[in-house]
């Protein structure tokens, strides 16, 4: 039985992927924990509080060779995995180093020191998603900058624009939330060493520098003192998390509204057996869009669990911490599935401009109603042409007949068909949103280039 469907292996493949399912695994939390007592030895024996010999000895223990179902067994009785994990691996240790093995460290450290290994890994995985993400939309909308579409409000036709300036929506919205990623990562991806109340009493006036050391050691930040009960950082990440879902979901709402049978304007990539239906061979179900959603309706909730966690009561709480463990891995896990398919979208989703023109043109030309209007205020004024177009579109709705014939029928408005040209033309509506698009794509480009530079200097460990 399997309590969380990223590690069911019937839908685990299609809500997460497997880069981020092996990151998030048992095997490489233990690997994690070896890593970070690994580390800690080494950091104690610059000190003379350990033997140098130690660390060697940890670092020679396989994460697979433990026994993780015995480990699992006994922490149902621990309450925590690192005191069975701390059991085992000391009795894998010469006899003469198992009295120093995990000194001065605590389980919180450990689990938690490990958590930011595998949290590091987790986001290197999701910037390489999100970089191509926001690549193939860019490509996109610059390659439809000039495709008239349908703009929608309510769900109704409004005025025309270009698919270039919808899809640079898309894009600026996953780039706003990819831009607080560099802070973030600053701000959680920390050693942990506290040891039993977060004052590394154990290790006298050494506490502070080993702790340094300790994170040196990792590659990850150390903390000015222990955030065992400081939370805040990590609650951060998870609605972080949560929030890139919810930009990706914005698309696939679009996308699975845009890929109706009634619209069709846009499809998913064509893939033989893809959304298909048992009771019906025809359907071309989309399945992106709907792996994305069903991300976006779990992911608020898990974030909520992180940020009641930071209610933690005084140096060490009890089951707030723990709920953690249920919460992020599998934000990670949704982001992962998430981004894996908005990125099949953004480099391969079809899209089809001769219906996106008919859909134009479905309503009988209303959408050009503001446009009439505006020519008519100022011979009418605002309002008085505001209610002539008002009549003249329920009148269309009321006849079926388009919007210019109706206004045809009266010459007193003044409205010769050069006018009237003008006023059904969406070439000025797709025009005026040329201008957003490449401030958009400015700025997704920016995003970008600062993600990777700060990737390829360094600031941010990425091993």
């Amino acid at each position: 039985m399997t309590f969380s469907a990223l590690d069911s292996e019937l839908v685990g493949p299609l809500v997460a992927t497997e880069r981020m399912r092996a990151v998030f695994s048992d095997l490489a939390r233990v690997a994690a924990m070896l890593e970070a007592e690994a580390a800690l030895a080494r950091a104690e024996a610059r000190f003379g509080l350990v033997p140098a010999a130690l660390a060697e000895a940890i670092a020679a223990i396989p994460a697979a060779s433990l026994d993780l179902r015995a480990i699992g067994d006994a922490t149902r009785l621990a309450g925590v995995p690192t005191i069975p994990f701390v059991k085992a691996v000391g009795a894998r240790l010469p006899a003469e180093l198992e009295p120093h093995f995990h000194r001065g460290a605590t389980t919180q450290d450990i689990l938690d020191t490990a958590l930011a290994l595998q949290m590091r890994r987790g986001l290197d995985l999701l910037l390489e998603d999100l970089d191509a993400v926001l690549a193939g939309l860019s490509t996109l909308a610059d390659r439809h900058r000039a495709t008239p579409c349908t703009g929608r409000t309510y769900g109704q036709q409004a005025q025309p624009l270009s698919f270039g300036f919808k899809v640079a929506v898309w894009a600026a919205g996953i780039a706003e939330v990819a831009a607080a990623l560099p802070r973030l990562r600053d701000a959680t991806l920390r050693a942990s060493l506290g040891g039993p109340v977060g004052t590394l009493a154990a290790l006298g006036a050494d506490g502070p520098a080993v702790a340094d050391a300790f994170a040196a050691e990792l590659g990850l930040a150390p903390a000015p003192l222990a955030w065992h009960a400081r939370r805040a950082g990590l609650a951060e990440l998870g609605a972080w998390l949560a929030t890139v879902i919810g930009a990706l979901a914005k698309m696939a709402t679009d996308v699975a509204h845009l890929a109706s049978t009634e619209i069709g304007e846009v499809a998913e990539p064509f893939q033989p057996g893809r959304g298909g239906s048992t009771a019906m061979p025809h359907k071309r179900n989309p399945v992106s869009a709907t792996v994305i959603l069903a991300a976006h309706g779990v992911a608020p909730g898990l974030a909520a669990s992180l940020l009641t966690a930071m209610a933690g009561l005084h140096e060490r709480p009890a089951g707030a911490w723990h709920a953690e463990w249920h919460a992020l891995p599998t934000l990670f896990g949704l982001a992962s599935g998430a981004l894996a398919e908005a990125r099949t979208l953004a480099t391969g989703l079809e899209v089809d401009a001769s219906r996106m023109r008919r859909n134009l043109d479905a309503t009988g030309g209303l959408l050009f109603a503001d446009a009439v209007a505006a020519r008519l205020s100022a011979r009418l004024g605002r309002a008085a042409a505001h209610e002539t177009l008002e009549a003249a579109a329920s009148r269309v709705r009321e006849t079926g007949r388009p919007l210019r014939e109706v206004l045809g029928d009266r010459p007193e408005l003044g409205l010769d068909p050069a006018t009237l040209d003008e006023a059904f033309d969406a070439a000025p509506a797709v025009a005026a949103a040329a201008p957003w698009v490449d401030r958009a794509l400015a700025s997704v480009a920016a995003t970008r280039a600062q993600l990777a530079h700060d990737r390829d200097t360094g600031r941010h460990p990425c091993r």
